[in-house]
Parts: C-alpha cells; structure tokens; sequence
C-alpha cells in the first residue's frame, strides 16, 4: 500500500495487528511526556481531571483516540471522536506550540519504544504512514505549521522537550497520579515494584523534570531487557485478529459501554479561558 495515500489504513494494520500491546505502552509515554512541559503538566493539574479522576481521563484519551484509527477520519465514528478531542481544546487557552508536541509525541514515541522492545523495528512504510496519520489528525483540530515529515517530527519534539522540560509541582502531581494508576491495574503488593520498573523505562531527562532520583544502572538493564525478551516471545506468536483500545485491559471506566460523543471533559470554571460556568451547554460552543 502507499504510505501516503492509504495511511490511516497502514497505521490501523500496525497498531491492532503488529504491535497493539506497544503501541498502548508507547502511547501512554507519549502522553506522559508531555506532563514534563509545566504548560501542560500546570493546566492539567488545575482542571484536576488527571489527578482526581485519572482512570476516566486515560479511558476516555485512548478511546477517543483509537475511534480514528479504527474507523476512519470520514466515519460517524471518526468524526464524532474529532468533534469530541476539539471542543474540549476549545475550552482552554492552549498554545499551538504545545498542542503541536503533543501531536508530535504521537508519531515519535511509538517508534522509538518499538524500535527498542518491539518484536521487530518499524518499516519505512509504517513509519511514513505514522506521520502522514498524524498529519492528518492535526489539521482536523486545526493545527498550525505541522512537520511533513517523520524525521520533522523527530527534530520538533527533541527541540521542543530541550527548551521546554522543566520541573513543575503541577506537572509532578499529574506524573505521580499518572503512575499510581498504572500500579492500581495490578495486584496492591507489586505496587513498588510497577513504578520503580516504569522508572527505569524514562530517559534522565524526563526524570529530572520530574524530580525523580534516577533508578539504578542494574534496575534500568533488568528493566530494558525483560522489555526487550517479551518482544522476541512475541515474535514467535501469530497475529489473528486486531485488538484495538476498547478492548485494553487497562480500560475500566464503562463496564456497561460508552457512547463517544459523551468522552472527555467539560471546561473548568476559571481555568486557563473558561472564567464562567456555562449552562445548559458546554464551554465550547
């Protein structure tokens, strides 16, 4: 297939058939990033979504997400996610320049979590089609001056991350909620041990935004290289059938179903360009 003309279809094949396990993980770093951006990680911390509802926030950021890649950009269902994923943006004062490193995170941390643990490396033409998605799902929410290419992306979010990391105790509350609740998805006694292994996974320059103590060298290797072996087991398994977010283990929050145009967040009444409750509709409109 062409990368360019055929790649939401080349990145749905990738995320729900080639690599669905890493791309959830590789997702949930790339969103976790950007908390190390005290623009980010500050607004976060103020609408208090990401701390006192963190489950909520990541089943309805994965869920509106993989509604595209799933069915489409010109589905009722694709739509409908957009339209979603815009009105709440709309409800907040968020720069360009934020909005499009988170974009970029999108494209740059798959590929680099599956390059290093991935059962194999991306090809080219998955790598290709990954951005041009992502290009796509960026001038849908109205993104300005979005990189054209992979290696554009690459370059934006180094250089983004390089000026902008920096430690933030609003940032540090979303980071530490963040990770309570991925210890929460696992049995209470290996608690410590899930956030010191997630730990060991993050580069010492989203740890010193953090403020978090470096793990150990011998840690970090146990850590990297069990991530690497379960990679190589996958490799001999067969790929039957797409597994997408809504099937994730790690997705808790609507037992009983969900309806997409009903995901996300409603504004906060003086947060970041919502001074006012607005009723009877949301902030957006």
């Amino acid at each position: 297939m062409d990368p360019h003309g055929n790649a939401s279809e080349i990145y749905r094949l990738s995320s729900a058939y080639e690599f669905p396990w890493d791309f959830a993980r590789a997702l949930e770093l790339a969103l976790y990033r950007t908390y190390a951006v005290p623009s980010i990680g500050r607004l976060l911390a103020e609408t208090a979504e990401f701390t006192d509802r963190p489950q909520k926030r990541y089943d309805d950021t994965a869920l509106l997400l993989d509604a595209v890649v799933e069915h489409g950009f010109d589905s009722e269902q694709g739509r409908t996610a957009i339209r979603r994923i815009n009105r709440m943006h709309r409800s907040y004062d968020i720069t360009n320049e934020d909005m499009r490193y988170v974009l970029c995170t999108f494209v740059v941390t798959p590929k680099r979590w599956i390059d290093a643990y991935g059962w194999r490396r991306m090809s080219r033409h998955e790598t290709v089609a990954s951005a041009v998605h992502y290009r796509t799902l960026g001038r849908h929410m109205g993104i300005k001056d979005i990189p054209g290419s992979y290696e554009e992306f690459e370059a934006c979010l180094d250089a983004y991350e390089a000026a902008h990391f920096a430690w933030d105790e609003g940032g540090r509350r979303v980071s530490d909620a963040t990770l309570d609740l991925m210890a929460s998805w696992y049995p209470r006694p290996l608690a410590p041990l899930l956030r010191a292994g997630t730990l060991a996974l993050l580069d010492d320059h989203l740890l010193r935004a953090f403020g978090y103590a470096p793990p150990s060298s011998a840690t970090r290797a146990v850590v990297r290289r069990a991530v690497r072996l379960r990679g190589r087991a996958v490799r001999l398994l067969p790929r039957r059938a797409p597994h997408h977010a809504r099937q994730n283990r790690e997705i808790k929050g609507y037992p009983n179903g969900y309806q997409l145009a009903e995901l996300g967040t409603s504004a906060v009444p003086g947060i970041r360009g919502c001074p006012v409750r607005h009723i009877g509709t949301s902030a957006a409109e």
